[in-house]
């Protein structure tokens, strides 16, 4: 081995190349091999390497303190170099002038890199290995130069230069290092991934013994402790001597289903109680929903609307809506609730809960009607289509035909009188329904005509402060402070008669709420609360669904 780690090729052990074999370009003190294009100008092995991005594309004259190099004729193809070897440091010099020493070689490789060694041949080229690999790609830029030592003319002071690649043992050495030192690496990461990766152990059975039964009557440690009495029950631990031990584990583990029944009564009763919280939680922000509209109701009056800006209307207009919008968002929700209670009740509130369901007010019934009524009117326009299409075909029969046609028209006309009869049905059914419909529509205006009418012969008999509820020739009075109150009256009234089974202050709310915007939930129960004789509360359902209705017992209160 040289100096610079290098050994001939026949002396490394290929089973090629001995050491008797005299193989062109090899120097056994050097151990490298020379590049067969640098003795053999002619053959192109490699095409050459790419140019690094730090040194010009145009070669120009290099100028040294000993020597000069003198750019290749930019017309002659560039010189050829060989496959590069992995890990390559090490360059070969060829074409070098005679009188060429290690110094002036040195000072011209000098700006590629840091040369780590130079080993000159007696011959006229050497071997220069530098620190980096980057370094070599530099020295291969000197390739084709022709270097002149001094101003001499001398031939032994003039040469053209080839730089290539070498074929290196210590660059090899260095380099399958690394490429070790990575498969390490690589190796090493991937196994803390596998292991990161890797499901945990489960947790080792413990061997059987007698101290299980006392942790299985521990809240705390029964979880475990089943696990483990589990697997002693799988893996056949039980024998005629241990059967007793293990009945009374087993008989252990059912005592905890008392507990379990407990624990879920516990927490059926906080679910309930966080419902009641949420619904009233859900009243109280629909009741601070009321107020803010009702701030902005009172502000857009003409008394207090004409003193703001357009802007400040425009502002008060927008906020009036979105909280209209979102308190009609709360009220959907809190009659969605009450309806999943409703359809959550027990068997001994069903009979209550078909009665709640069959009370409908009079605006429902007249959605209802209109909705009767235009589906009763398309339907009678299908029927004349119908029956015109039918005539047509009629007419179309009645022609000359020939019989094949006549065949092929039966089968239509006859889907055709299907579709008829059975329109004719529904139709009849629609107006069935839509009569009783109107009847009791009928009913109910009827009913509050007449409570109307008796509202308004009272006010004619200038009772001011009083109202008088006439039944049967009786009179009875009741203190009202205002003309609304009075028309609010007559109206909770005749919504309430025609409810006989009552209704919340939610739902006759939202009724009221339809015709007077500005009337409050609190103002109704207030004005109701005032008149025992005529409206009643009363308490329904049991346990959750516990709700309070107000009944109509005007006529009652007449009769005692």
């Amino acid at each position: 081995m040289n100096s610079l780690g290098m050994v001939p090729m026949g002396m490394s052990g290929h089973p090629l190349v001995s050491d008797s074999i005299c193989i062109p370009g090899f120097d056994p003190s050097l151990g490298i091999i020379t590049p067969i294009s640098a003795m053999m100008p002619g053959i192109s092995l490699a095409p050459p390497p790419p140019i690094p991005p730090e040194l010009p594309l145009v070669k120009e004259i290099i100028h040294y303190e000993s020597c000069t190099l003198f750019p290749q004729n930019p017309n002659l193809p560039p010189p050829s170099t060989r496959e590069r070897p992995p890990g390559c440091k090490t360059v070969f010099v060829g074409g070098l002038p005679e009188n060429a020493s290690e110094e002036i070689i040195r000072e011209v490789f000098d700006p590629c890199g840091d040369i780590i060694a130079v080993r000159k041949s007696k011959k006229n080229f050497c071997h220069i290995r530098f620190s980096e690999e980057f370094m070599v790609d530099k020295a291969l830029y000197l390739s084709g130069y022709r270097m002149r030592i001094g101003s001499s003319a001398d031939k032994k002071d003039s040469g053209r230069m080839h730089v290539d690649f070498a074929q290196a043992r210590d660059d090899l050495y260095e380099w399958e290092c690394r490429q070790r030192l990575l498969a390490r690496e690589n190796r090493h990461h991937r196994q803390v991934q596998e292991q990161q990766l890797r499901p945990p152990s489960p947790p080792p059975i413990m061997h059987y013994s007698e101290h299980l039964a006392e942790r299985m009557k521990d809240d705390g440690e029964f979880g475990a402790a089943s696990a483990v009495l589990l697997a002693w029950l799988d893996r056949g631990e039980v024998s005629r001597r241990t059967a007793n031990l293990f009945y009374s584990m087993i008989q252990a583990a059912n005592g905890h289903v008392r507990r379990l029944q407990s624990e879920r009564a516990r927490h059926e009763e906080e679910a309930e109680l966080a419902k009641e919280r949420f619904r009233n939680a859900m009243l109280a922000i629909l009741t601070q929903f009321e107020q803010i509209t009702a701030v902005f109701n009172a502000s857009a009056k003409q008394k207090a609307w004409d003193h703001f800006s357009k802007a400040q209307r425009r502002n008060i207009d927008m906020w009036r809506k979105q909280c209209e919008e979102l308190r009609n968002a709360h009220s959907e929700e809190i009659m969605g609730i009450r309806r999943e209670e409703e359809m959550d009740m027990s068997d001994d509130d069903s009979e209550e809960g078909v009665r709640k369901r069959t009370c409908t007010d009079d605006s429902v019934l007249a959605v209802q009607a209109c909705a009767l009524r235009e589906e009763n009117g398309s339907l009678r326009w299908q029927l004349e289509a119908c029956r015109s299409e039918v005539e047509l075909l009629k007419q179309e029969q009645g022609r000359v035909c020939r019989p094949e046609e006549n065949h092929v028209q039966e089968p239509s006309l006859r889907l055709l009188q299907q579709s008829l009869h059975s329109m004719q049905q529904q139709l009849q059914r629609l107006q069935e329904e839509l009569r009783r419909r109107e009847q009791e529509l009928e009913l109910a205006r009827e009913e509050s005509r007449s409570l109307k009418a008796e509202l308004l012969m009272l006010k004619e008999k200038g009772l001011n402060g009083y109202t008088a509820v006439l039944r049967g020739g009786k009179e009875l009075a009741v203190p009202l402070q205002s003309e609304k109150e009075a028309v609010l009256l007559g109206i909770i009234s005749t919504f309430l008669h025609v409810h006989p089974f009552g209704a919340n202050i939610e739902y006759l709310w939202s009724y009221i709420q339809r015709l007077d915007a500005q009337v409050s939930a609190g103002e109704l129960e207030r004005l109701m609360a005032r008149l025992p004789r005529v409206f009643r509360q009363e308490l329904s359902g049991v346990g959750a669904t516990l709700e309070k209705r107000w009944k109509f017992c005007g006529f009652q209160g007449l009769q005692s």
